[in-house]
């Protein structure tokens, strides 16, 4: 069974980056898919990844991490700042799955698409 937990960015804008983290880590250990409101920022991206690397294991064997951001070309000059500012690292979202579950993210201007494969099956 594929199952996606949806993370609002209020359940993580208080946790420092290594809570933040280990929470991400712990939900994609449980063979879940994060879908977080937000983004990391890319020294908590590094650090994911570094944690990531650290704790592969037979049963435990990487992530998939893709993050999207909202059309920049939307909004001009002020009234984007203003948006940055209030926002800052809420905008996007941010797509994180175990390696065994999710085969790529693909991303494009008009879609997303998550390709998963059957954790049994061997890439």
């Amino acid at each position: 069974m594929l199952t996606l937990q949806y993370i609002p960015y209020s359940q993580i804008e208080k946790l420092n980056s290594a809570k933040r983290i280990a929470k991400l880590i712990n939900i994609v250990k449980q063979d879940n898919i994060v879908f977080m409101e937000g983004r990391l920022t890319k020294e908590e991206e590094a650090e994911l990844i570094k944690k990531t690397m650290e704790e592969i294991s037979a049963k435990f064997t990487g992530i998939e991490i893709a993050t999207v951001y909202p059309e920049k070309d939307d909004m001009a000059g002020f009234k984007k700042l203003f948006a940055n500012f209030l926002l800052g690292n809420r905008q996007g979202m941010t797509i994180i799955g175990p390696a065994t579950i999710v085969k790529q993210i693909k991303k494009n201007p008009e879609k997303i698409q998550l390709l998963t494969q059957d954790k049994k099956k061997k890439r």
